[in-house]
């Protein structure tokens, strides 16, 4: 049964569906590598009853013997990022605020993924309202590092970046508004995707200015990637902005010879960096010239000190809106970690005229963007510009040298594909002499998804 565990998505999808493995066998192996694993990294929390789970897995493997197969998730043990609303399932959101809530509805990704098969175990852990790269929080604690446990798994996916690691699940999903799908796979050495905006729908209250953040896939591998993508995504009628052109029916392989990449390294010195970082990096693009591509040192199109204002106003002006409802009440207040409550103080009281700059300053910074795409096919960046820290630490407060002035400072690197809404895949770049992983992010044009997963494939197999 350990071996179970050790599959890949799809094959173990094909191994149900062929009556090879029954969803009852599946779930028992899964729940036993859970027990032993997951206490060294807590990365899987509020874990239902394992009794409750192997029923529900016999009512799947009874679906299967009268004919009746959901899809490629049938039986597929999954537990969603605790901050995407599941029906009837424990969302905290990491804060004590909700320690209690159920959802009575799905996100729309999450009702596709259960449409698709799934059986919802628990949840991954994250920080208090996914804010920060570093996934702790007051209810379950620190969620560890699956390659070293002293370290951090990053966030705000972290509990899905460790535990798909550490074979807990075999693809998990996650959701990115500065990097939370692309550091902790960064971190954790596997793949992790920000789509472009609007390929996935939101399923947020707010419709229309809501579009920093974007549930994705987490995988070990890119084809289980894609194919998860392919699950979560799809025009929704009451989302105007979810994109109705759908996903290519093609596959994942593609020649790139001739292909143009764009380095943007560390945006003319702007960004601070972990010694190593970047040369590790760099020393990884020689995988693009495996393939055939062409990569080439380019400047940034736009003034990166202009894009981090861009980005606080934005990120200010969306989290004083969504959490400024437990701001207004002092007893709720109080419980609201420190970043959290800086974030809305800084939002309440914004002015109109900073955000309208602030969406001019975004539309020129688009128009920027695919402008450089008229001369390279992608964009690459690194994924994070520090190597896994200590996990007792909240967050860095210099970075090669540099002071951090924000608590988000340190993955002031992910948000180009935030602000524009490019697809961005975080890929594995290698590991430093002390064994710590770092990772690339391969950005493509907006709802250019398929070639930067195709590219992802080329890089897997390079």
């Amino acid at each position: 049964m350990a071996d179970i565990t050790e599959l890949d998505a799809l094959s173990l999808s094909r191994a149900i569906r062929e009556k090879k493995l029954s969803c009852q066998e599946t779930m028992c192996a899964y729940l036993r590598r859970i027990e032993k694993t997951n206490p060294a990294v807590n990365a899987i929390v509020s874990l239902r009853p394992q009794d409750k789970l192997l029923n529900v897995a016999k009512e799947y493997d009874e679906l299967l013997a009268r004919g009746q197969y959901l899809g490629w998730m049938h039986g597929m043990p999954q537990a969603p990022k605790d901050v995407t609303p599941v029906r009837g399932l424990l969302t905290t959101y990491g804060s004590p605020l909700l320690r209690n809530f159920l959802p009575q509805a799905d996100a729309p990704a999450i009702a596709r993924m259960r449409a698709a098969g799934a059986i919802f175990i628990g949840r991954t852990n994250v920080p208090e309202f996914a804010l920060g790269s570093q996934t702790y929080n007051s209810l379950f604690g620190p969620t560890r590092n699956a390659l070293d446990p002293r370290l951090t798994a990053g966030g705000s996916s972290g509990g899905a970046a460790a535990a798909l690691a550490l074979n807990l699940l075999p693809v998990a999903d996650g959701s990115d508004m500065m990097g939370s799908l692309r550091n902790p796979a960064a971190f954790n050495n596997v793949y992790g995707m920000r789509p472009s905006h609007g390929r996935v729908p939101s399923g947020t209250p707010d419709l229309f200015c809501q579009q920093l953040a974007t549930e994705g896939p987490m995988a070990r591998n890119i084809a289980d990637l894609a194919t998860l993508l392919r699950t979560q995504a799809g025009h929704l009628e009451n989302d105007p902005l979810s994109m109705r052109a759908a996903l290519p029916d093609e596959g994942l392989e593609r020649d790139f010879k001739g292909c143009r990449i764009g380095w943007l390294g560390d945006l003319g010195g702007h960004l601070a960096f972990d010694p190593g970082v970047l040369e590790l990096c760099e020393q990884a693009l020689k995988k693009f010239d495996a393939l055939g591509a062409r990569v080439e040192a380019i400047v940034a199109p736009f003034s990166p000190e202009q894009m981090w204002d861009t980005w606080l106003t934005w990120r200010h002006y969306l989290l004083a809106g969504a959490l400024g409802v437990h701001y207004a009440d002092p007893k709720r207040r109080a419980q609201l970690k420190p970043e959290a409550i800086w974030e809305i103080e800084q939002g309440l009281d914004m002015p109109a005229a900073r955000l309208y700059g602030a969406s001019l300053a975004r539309s020129s910074l688009y128009r920027a963007v695919v402008q450089a795409f008229e001369k390279v096919d992608f964009l690459v960046l690194p994924a994070a510009q520090v190597f896994p820290f200590d996990v007792e630490i909240n967050w860095p407060r210099e970075v090669g040298g540099r002071p951090m002035d924000t608590y988000h400072r340190w993955m002031e690197v992910t948000i180009l594909p935030s602000l524009v809404g490019c697809p961005a895949l975080a890929v594995p770049a290698g590991f430093n002499a002390e064994g710590l992983p770092a990772g690339l992010q391969i950005i493509g044009r907006p709802g250019a998804d398929w070639p930067v997963l195709q590219m992802g494939r080329a890089w897997e197999q390079a």
